[in-house]
């Protein structure tokens, strides 16, 4: 299997760093694992590997060495990641190292990029708080309206099928119909019978 070269693995050591670098209690709980390689794969992509230093770091040093851990990011992680963190993370696999790979999934739920605090490197501080501000209300908006979209079909389900009858139901209404009817005739014949017969 061809391993990603440290020059390409590096922008993705440098973001996850970046994430690193903000929360000290993050890098606290990778330190312990100091000198073991993390191998994340997300095909089509080749492996990347990635060493945990000392200080809690990622660093590209030790490509070579075998992982302690394998993350493999499946196909439908970015369509789980919309429906919510529980389908993200059902979309994520590890091996390996069962400590480290508690550690990285803990990561991966509670360590979040300051979204707003990047943004107003580049557009400033009110831009940055209003387009966060607007993207969050999307968001919700969007998971709202999936919401209320799949209430409504359950409700059309449950209260909209009755007006639905199943060929079974249908047959029986046909059946007590025609008895009905020929029950109808008889009584209409004998009454004529009956004014017939004064």
């Amino acid at each position: 299997m061809a391993y990603e070269s440290p020059a390409l693995s590096s922008p993705l050591a440098g973001a996850l760093n970046h994430l690193l670098e903000a929360e000290l209690w993050a890098r606290e709980r990778l330190a312990p694992f100091a000198g073991d390689v993390l191998e994340i794969r997300a095909a089509p992509l080749p492996p990347l590997r990635l060493s945990i230093a000392a200080d809690g770091r990622l660093g590209t040093d030790r490509p070579a060495a075998e992982p302690s851990l394998v993350v493999t990011l499946r196909p439908e992680l970015f369509a789980a990641a919309v429906r919510g963190e529980d389908h993200l993370l059902r979309s994520i696999d590890v091996a390996g190292n069962a400590k480290l790979a508690a550690e990285v999934m803990f990561l991966a739920r509670h360590l979040r990029p300051d979204v707003e605090e990047a943004a107003a490197k580049w557009v400033g501080d009110v831009a940055a708080h209003c387009l966060v501000g607007m993207a969050r209300n999307a968001a919700a908006w969007h998971a709202d309206a999936a919401r209320r979209i799949a209430a409504s079909l359950v409700e059309y389900a449950v209260e909209e099928k009755q007006l639905l009858v199943k060929r079974a139901e249908l047959e029986e209404i046909a059946a007590a119909h025609a008895l009905l009817r020929d029950g109808l005739e008889r009584i209409e014949k004998r009454i004529r019978r009956l004014a017939g017969g004064r």
